[in-house]
């Protein structure tokens, strides 16, 4: 049941010696690709770390803390808003074939040329970034507009960087979630250098870390510190 999988997973602090099997690590990462991801754009990349060198240099970077340095193996969890206009043309296309297959033939024309405009020129440039300048442009124009209907206008780069680093975060909980389910333990690390993760990776300059994920099998006594706190549901609830 999901809540066993919740009440499983903890962030570990400390990992066996006990090895992890490489292809149930991918197979997880597969399930987390099924995450949803805003307009299906899915702007993100899993490097999957098993080799030792790699591994010792990543846990460097993650400042030398327990959960890296005892860590089997590692999920580098990247956005990539680099690869918009990309991944725009080929969910363009995906839409495309959804449409022609599914939809009745005399709405097929209008809802091509919806999906033409939505991925060939919306979403690129939303996407599109240039020294924060084209998010200013954005926000002034969507603002002037929301003056007189709903429109979403949170479109500065900021904003849509959050978007981007939003869906990778949802693909990382996925995983870590597939991972409890096999079995394993995980515990999700932001407190990183990403300058040298990069450059560890050779990951190109748009690429961003959104998180790495470390990877094994909780030492007993030692891999969780304490019981899990959580504020008093009251505090993070509101019903309306």
């Amino acid at each position: 049941m999901l809540i066993d999988l919740l009440n499983h997973r903890r962030a570990v602090r400390h990992y066996s010696d006990q090895p992890i099997d490489a292809d149930t690590v991918r197979a997880c990462l597969e399930q987390a690709s099924l995450a949803p991801s805003s307009s299906n754009m899915q702007l993100y990349q899993f490097i999957h770390v098993t080799d030792a060198a790699t591994l010792q240099a990543l846990a460097t970077a993650c400042l030398g803390q327990q959960s890296a340095t005892t860590a089997q193996q590692m999920v580098v969890f990247v956005t990539r808003q680099d690869l918009s206009r990309e991944r725009a043309r080929a969910v363009m296309a995906l839409e495309a074939d959804n449409i022609r297959r599914t939809s009745p033939p005399e709405k097929q024309e209008k809802r091509l040329a919806n999906n033409r405009a939505y991925y060939g020129k919306f979403l690129p440039f939303m996407y599109a970034r240039c020294f924060g300048l084209l998010g200013v442009l954005r926000k002034l124009l969507f603002g002037a507009v929301s003056l007189f209907r709903p429109l979403y206008t949170d479109c500065s780069e900021a904003d849509m960087r959050v978007v981007v680093h939003k869906s990778c975060a949802l693909a990382a909980q996925t995983f870590m979630l597939a991972m409890s389910e096999a079995g394993y333990d995980t515990c999700p690390l932001e407190g990183l250098d990403s300058r040298r993760v990069k450059r560890t990776l050779g990951l190109p300059r748009g690429a961003e870390i959104n998180m790495i994920v470390s990877c094994g099998i909780r030492k007993e006594g030692h891999g969780i510190w304490g019981e899990r706190h959580r504020l008093p549901f009251a505090e993070v609830y509101r019903r309306v």
